[in-house]
C-alpha cells in the first residue's frame, strides 16, 4: 500500500526557517538612570619593572668572569713557561756573585790615600849674572834657573871652556825685581822667586859655586 501526498493548493506555503531564529533574542538598552555609580581606586604601590636591565648586568658580569678567568689562565701559563728559564738566570748570577765575593774577601783591603801635604812656599833671593835679562821680568812671571860654572880667565861668557849648565829650579814665580836704576850691568842683579824650601836651599848652594841665569817659561 502506497500513500501519495498531493499538493493541496487550498494552503498557503510555509517559509522557510530564519538562520537568526536560532539566536537569544538581545536584551533591551539599559536607560540611561541605570548606570553604575563611580568609585574612588584604592591607593596601590608604583610598579617598578627592572627586569631588562637586571638580565643584561647579569651578562655583563658572566662575561667579565669569563675574560678574567682566561687571562688569568695565560697568566700561569706564562710564567710556568718562563719559571725554567729565570731559575737557571738565577743561578748563574749567585755564581756570579759569590765569585765576586770571593775574590773581594781574598784581595787585601785598599790602603787610604793620604792626601797631599800642601808644599811650604818661601822667599828665596837670586843673584842673576845676566841684567839685561833681569830688565825684562816682571812679578808673576815663572822662570827656569839654570846654574853653570863660572867661565875661565879671559872667556867671553857663560857656557865657553866647556862648562856644563843644570837646571837648579822649573817653573818658579818671580815675587820681585829690582827697579831699573838698581840693575848693575857688571854684577848683575838681584830677584826674588817663590819656591818650596827644598828648592830655595839648591838656589842657595848652586849660587855659592855657579852663575845664575834665567829662562822664561
Amino acid at each position: 500500500m502506497s500513500r501519495s501526498f498531493a499538493h493541496d493548493p487550498s494552503r498557503a506555503p510555509v517559509p522557510p526557517p530564519s538562520p537568526l531564529s536560532s539566536f537569544a533574542p538581545l536584551p533591551p538598552f539599559l536607560p540611561s538612570g541605570a548606570a553604575p555609580e563611580p568609585r574612588d581606586v584604592p591607593p596601590f604601590a608604583p610598579l617598578r619593572v627592572g627586569g631588562s636591565r637586571q638580565r643584561l648586568r647579569r651578562a655583563l658580569m658572566k662575561r667579565r668572569r669569563a675574560t678574567a678567568a682566561g687571562l688569568a689562565v695565560t697568566a700561569a701559563a706564562l710564567a710556568a713557561a718562563g719559571a725554567g728559564g729565570a731559575a737557571d738566570g738565577t743561578a748563574g748570577a749567585d755564581a756570579r756573585a759569590e765569585a765576586a765575593a770571593g775574590a773581594l774577601a781574598s784581595s787585601p783591603p785598599p790602603r787610604r790615600q793620604r792626601a797631599p801635604r800642601p808644599v811650604r812656599m818661601v822667599s828665596a833671593p837670586v843673584r842673576i849674572a845676566d841684567a839685561a835679562t833681569v830688565r825684562l821680568l816682571r812679578r808673576g812671571d815663572r822662570v827656569d834657573v839654570i846654574a853653570s860654572a863660572p867661565p875661565p880667565p879671559g872667556s867671553a861668557g857663560i857656557g865657553e871652556g866647556g862648562a856644563e849648565a843644570r837646571v837648579v829650579a822649573v817653573g818658579a814665580r818671580v815675587a820681585d825685581v829690582p827697579k831699573a836704576p838698581e840693575i848693575s850691568s857688571d854684577g848683575g842683579a838681584l830677584i826674588v822667586l817663590s819656591v818650596p824650601r827644598a828648592t830655595a836651599t839648591a838656589l842657595v848652594g848652586a849660587s855659592a859655586t855657579s852663575r845664575l841665569a834665567v829662562t822664561l817659561c
